[in-house]
């Protein structure tokens, strides 16, 4: 197969990664039933909870869309516009600070009336396949390097900081250490970088909004604020909790439908699930989503491509901490970010940058299935 060939059907038929296919699509699925139980808790309507069902099956098939795209066109052709791509999403980032929607605290959204979009979320995407082209081109073994890397990182952090949006700078954050590990950076320079985040501790937490310095204490203590910022993490625990073993059955939560539990179908989504199918619906769950980033890892390993090894990485390191923080925030060991819980969480943005970010990792499975067989 030519380097800047893509994959021809046959080979995306025979050599896709099935079972990575079949876990992306239950995960939708179950995500789907959890926003159709969280939307009806928001309103007494029945019709308002099927519209916000029918907006998520609608972006799933626009990802569905992306996602074949995506395969057909291979990803060795997307990684060769990353340079491109990360000029526009420096551009739309600042954009962003001077004429973006504000919510929540963040002015991280382009507001368009019937249609929001949040481009730290697609970033995501871009992000991986720059550090892989850059971090390949210009290793990160030597101070060159590294300053390269972490010069074009700061950027993107450093905007998505100002928004101010802690959660998705922390995501980017650990693309990147992901990336440098992958693309052999000396353990002295990781440990020297270890420890100025540690020294610049003090000043972040000066630099931190009021709320979200009460996000970073109710989750020590949520008694510091039960009727505040602390109201959230006790309110989730007690749906998580309440599930108990098999759970209370579908639509029958009592937090989300009798209004206790906020945000049930973006930043709660797992207490919600969790207070209805219990610890057994969320271990399946949860071990759904151990056996896709099993399957990414897997892929990463056996490709022979190393920018394709490093963007793997990156996409890997993104999934696994949002899917950590989401369900840790849900029962409280973790501090309140917003983050989305991939496949699952109400939202366009979020559910097409998974969508792109799988289907680079299953493009590269394809093609490194097609040269060795």
């Amino acid at each position: 197969m030519a380097d800047n060939a893509g994959s021809s059907w046959s080979e995306i038929r025979s050599y896709c990664d099935k079972v990575m296919l079949f876990v992306t699509i239950v995960l939708f699925g179950l995500g789907v039933t959890a926003v159709y139980s969280a939307s009806s808790s928001m309103s007494l309507s029945t019709a308002a909870a099927a519209s916000f069902t029918t907006r998520q099956l609608m972006w799933g098939a626009v990802a569905a869309v992306v996602y074949v795209f995506i395969l057909k066109i291979g990803y060795r052709k997307i990684i060769a516009m990353a340079v491109p791509l990360f000029a526009l999403l420096l551009i739309m980032l600042i954009l962003l600070l001077i004429v973006g929607h504000t919510s929540k605290g963040s002015q991280s959204w382009f507001n368009m009336g019937f249609l929001r979009i949040q481009p730290s979320e697609p970033g995501k995407v871009i992000f991986a396949l720059v550090m892989a082209r850059l971090c390949i081109k210009i290793p990160p073994v030597d101070i060159k390097g590294l300053c390269s890397a972490l010069l074009s990182a700061g950027c993107v952090i450093l905007l998505i900081l100002m928004q101010p949006d802690l959660g998705s700078s922390l995501v980017y954050s650990v693309m990147l250490i992901a990336v440098l590990i992958t693309a052999g950076t000396p353990l002295k320079y990781l440990a020297r970088m270890g420890a100025a985040g540690l020294s610049l501790l003090p000043v972040g937490w000066m630099v931190l909004k009021p709320y979200q310095r009460m996000r970073l204490l109710v989750f020590i203590d949520p008694s510091a604020d039960p009727q505040g910022a602390g109201y959230n993490v006790i309110q989730s625990r007690i749906a998580v909790g309440s599930g108990g073993l098999l759970g209370k059955g579908f639509m029958h939560g009592t937090q989300g439908k009798l209004h206790f539990l906020p945000e049930p179908h973006t930043d709660f989504i797992f207490s919600v699930f969790s207070e209805e199918f219990g610890f057994i619906g969320c271990t399946f769950v949860l071990i759904l989503f151990a056996v896709l980033l099993w399957k990414i890892l897997r892929t990463a390993q056996y490709t022979k491509d190393p920018e394709a090894k490093v963007m793997i990485a990156a996409i890997a390191a993104w999934l696994w901490f949002q899917i950590t923080e989401s369900v840790a925030m849900s029962m409280g060991l973790a501090p309140v970010t917003g983050l989305p819980l991939p496949l699952f969480s109400y939202g366009g943005s979020s559910l097409l940058a998974v969508a792109a970010g799988l289907a680079l990792v299953q493009s590269v499975a394809v093609v490194e299935r097609a040269e060795r067989f």
